[in-house]
């Protein structure tokens, strides 16, 4: 427990997620798309880079959990606190639109990208570095000459979901390469941790912190996505399962509005108020 105290997480960061969210979902589909406030010259992104190897490429789950992780990692860094050397690039993008951008590396370029700032986030070999927030326009070599595409893995078959550990949906209905579910992982923890800390829960925050931000990326079921879908009620489908979801602006892959992925956060026990702490209810967490 003592190292778990020992997290001091930047939460305010994700102060201005937190206060967009509800509206992001209350928009057409055609408005996520909508674009005519930016200036192209002054689009800020999130870079993350896959580690593919050609003879040994990772296995599909590990490297969208990697992602996931990575992506809150950079963000919840303690440099992005008021006053810190990545605070500025971290709240300037998080105050707008939450774009990543993922490109793929092996070798050599691989190790190049370890030099930028970021945070590198490896799961059962599978390894993904998430960077600091750039514009376009600044991004530096070592990224510029990465490809975006041929990210694509074969489908696994991950074990059962341990306890506790949130679980990343995936739309059944909606096919995406591994850089597109990447990107719409790393949105997913924001969000959830965004929530989190809207709720109060920084405790909680701070033991995921302290453990790496492991969660569990999985295919959802058609039955288990239409359970858990918040549908147009998302404030309480929050309050009564801890379900956020992914709404996607469509620029790639996906038509604009797309649901693409749902955040579940499994309470643990020590984080059910005395009068919850029931078998059933921990029982109805993990059923799916």
């Amino acid at each position: 427990m003592t190292g778990v105290e020992q997290v001091v997480l930047p939460l305010s960061v994700l102060d201005p997620l937190l206060s967009r969210y509800a509206q992001w979902l209350s928009l057409t589909g055609e408005a996520t798309a909508d674009t005519s406030d930016e200036d192209p010259e002054q689009v800020v992104l999130m870079p993350m880079v896959l580690r593919i190897e050609r003879r040994e490429p990772p296995a599909r789950t590990a490297l969208l959990e990697a992602a996931a992780a990575a992506a809150l990692a950079v963000c919840l860094d303690e440099r992005c606190a008021p006053g810190g050397e990545w605070h500025e690039a971290m709240h300037g993008w998080i105050s707008g639109r939450i774009r990543k951008v993922t490109r793929r590396a092996r070798g050599a370029h691989w190790e190049a990208v370890q030099s930028l700032p970021g945070i590198t986030v490896e799961v059962d070999g599978a390894e993904v570095r998430a960077l600091l927030p750039m514009r376009v326009a600044d991004m530096p070599k070592e990224l510029s000459r990465l490809q975006i595409s041929g990210s694509e893995l074969e489908p696994d078959e991950p074990g059962e979901v341990a306890h506790g550990v949130p679980v990343l949906w995936l739309n059944p209905d909606v096919p995406m390469s591994a850089g597109k579910s990447a990107a719409q992982v790393g949105h997913a923890t924001m969000i959830l941790a965004a929530q989190l800390h809207g709720e109060g829960m920084d405790r909680a925050l701070e033991r995921w912190a302290a453990d790496g931000y492991p969660c569990a990326v999985r295919q959802a079921t058609p039955e288990t996505w239409a359970d858990l879908h918040p549908g147009d009620d998302p404030e309480t489908a929050w309050r009564k399962s801890r379900v956020a979801m992914v709404r996607d602006a469509g620029f790639t892959e996906v038509d604009p509005g797309t649901v693409t992925v749902l955040a579940q956060w499994r309470l643990t026990w020590v984080e059910l108020p005395p009068g919850q702490r029931s078998a059933d209810l921990l029982d109805r967490e993990d059923r799916f």
